[in-house]
């Protein structure tokens, strides 16, 4: 399978939102993040990328079928959720581009994709003068019950690219789990590395 790459700022994401929300669906149904997508919060969150002029969408296609995608903005537009993450680190949020979800269906993992992903968002980074790329994975615990057995985190992967955990900048978000009847907050660990 070739996947073909194209990076789409703002509105010219617009013709995808439909297929990105039911991608996001499905990708974070499993581990770890185990959500129970909603496609009408998909919706409006996902019209952020569409009406912002600095948002990217980095679209991986095998054909004209959308197949995998991920997001990023200027930090600054995501403070209300993560601005108090970064309380007292020193990091101006004007500094750092943030790269949202990354998704990709299983049958496509392993021939690059999550690299071309960073590289887009990153380059777009730069295009914006950030100084800083970060993202924020969930930190379920080691023991939890729907973990997998043999379950590979990716944090080799983010090292080798650079990134590192930042120590006690950990934002919290809530959405609700394939396995719970409401919403719950999660623990949202933040990575970041310098352009």
């Amino acid at each position: 399978m070739t996947l073909q790459f194209q990076p789409l700022v703002g509105p010219k994401a617009a013709p995808l939102l439909d297929d990105l929300a039911a991608l996001r669906i499905a990708v974070f149904r499993d581990w770890p993040y185990l959500y129970d997508g909603d496609p009408e919060y998909e919706r409006r969150y996902l019209g952020a990328y569409r009406d912002n002029p600095r948002a990217i969408v980095a679209a991986a296609f095998d054909g004209a079928r959308l197949v995998g995608a991920a997001t990023g903005t200027p930090m600054t537009d995501h403070a209300d959720d993560f601005a108090a993450a970064f309380d007292g680190t020193g990091h101006d949020l004007s500094d750092i581009f943030y790269c949202a979800e990354s998704v990709l269906l299983p049958e496509y993992r392993g021939q690059g994709a999550g690299h071309r992903f960073f590289d887009m968002r990153e380059a777009h980074a730069r295009e914006l003068g950030a100084r800083y790329v970060a993202f924020c994975a969930v930190a379920r615990p080691q023991d939890h019950p729907a973990r997998p057995a043999g379950y590979r985190p990716l944090d080799a992967f983010w090292t080798a690219r650079g990134y590192h955990p930042l120590p006690g900048v950990v934002a919290e978000f809530g959405w609700k789990d394939i396995c719970e009847d409401s919403e719950t907050h999660k623990p949202l660990q933040f990575w970041m590395r310098e352009l």
